[in-house]
């Protein structure tokens, strides 16, 4: 079997039915449905090919973890559901012509987003391709990207907790305090989340490093590319977040961006 072209064929197939898919429903979150699933094929269909290579096993196995862990958070925030769109795309279709989102939707959403889930997950074909035992630099590499699991995992947490707590306010006719969260890690980071998603497909590019020995491989574009779709996320998130609630701009001056930091202190004003 040849991973790459069995990989290829998902990828097409991918593709062709979030696209197909979001033109019969008119929802447009068929990539986002399909985000956590098709890496564990990919990683999976590498696995098969290798013969039991522990490093490759080992990959196929922390990306499972992390495909487990993104599927339930989007399960219970309703992303399956009928209706289950994320709510960004409607803000962005009242901004866009009908004809501008439908390419953006065919261009971006379906074709690029799905060549960014396959390519964050191609330091796999580095390790296929040099096989070997593992080291003391792959136990560290999983050690480091189940942290950063945990990290993100609670991070979801602090934040569907405090959604349910506006919503259960809402529902006795009151109103929240604020309308986003600025506590836990949300106090030193504005998207912890993002952070640690971001972090453990860094540390899974390291695999390529510890199976070569040679720190760069031109599988080092599915990290780069992970990165440049969270920052261009973040930018669109925030400007809506900004709209939404007047004190986000002083949120936004205090806490760091993305990188967790200590909050900066207000700048004091003369009496």
């Amino acid at each position: 079997m040849d991973p790459v072209r069995v990989c290829l064929e998902i990828f097409a197939g991918t593709c062709a039915g979030t696209w197909l898919l979001s033109l019969l429903t008119r929802e447009y979150s068929w990539t986002d449905r399909i985000w956590s699933v098709v890496p564990l094929a990919y990683l999976w269909v590498f696995a098969a090919a290798s013969d039991g290579d522990p490093r490759v096993t080992l990959m196929a196995v922390l990306v499972t973890l992390w495909g487990a862990r993104l599927t339930f958070n989007f399960a219970r925030k309703g992303g399956y559901a009928p209706g289950g769109e994320d709510y960004r795309w409607g803000i962005l279709r009242r901004r866009l012509k009908p004809w501008q989102f439908q390419v953006f939707n065919l261009l971006f959403i379906s074709i690029y987003q799905n060549i960014v889930i396959w390519v964050m997950t191609l330091p796999v074909l580095t390790v296929y391709r040099h096989p070997g035992p593992l080291t003391g630099w792959d136990w560290l590499l999983a050690t480091l990207f189940v942290l950063a699991l945990a990290g993100e995992t609670l991070a979801d947490q602090q934040q569907w907790n405090f959604q349910q707590w506006k919503k259960t306010l809402r529902t006795t006719g009151r109103t929240p305090a604020t309308g986003f969260l600025q506590t836990g890690l949300f106090r030193y980071s504005r998207h912890p989340n993002f952070f640690f998603e971001q972090a453990q497909w860094w540390l899974f590019y390291g695999f390529a490093v510890a199976a070569t020995g040679a720190v760069l491989h031109w599988t080092l574009a599915g990290p780069i590319l992970v990165t440049l779709l969270f920052a261009g996320s973040t930018v669109f998130t925030e400007s809506i977040s900004l709209t939404r609630y007047p004190d986000y701009a002083d949120y936004r001056r205090r806490t760091s961006r993305i990188i967790p930091l200590p909050p900066r202190l207000r700048p004091q004003h003369a009496g």
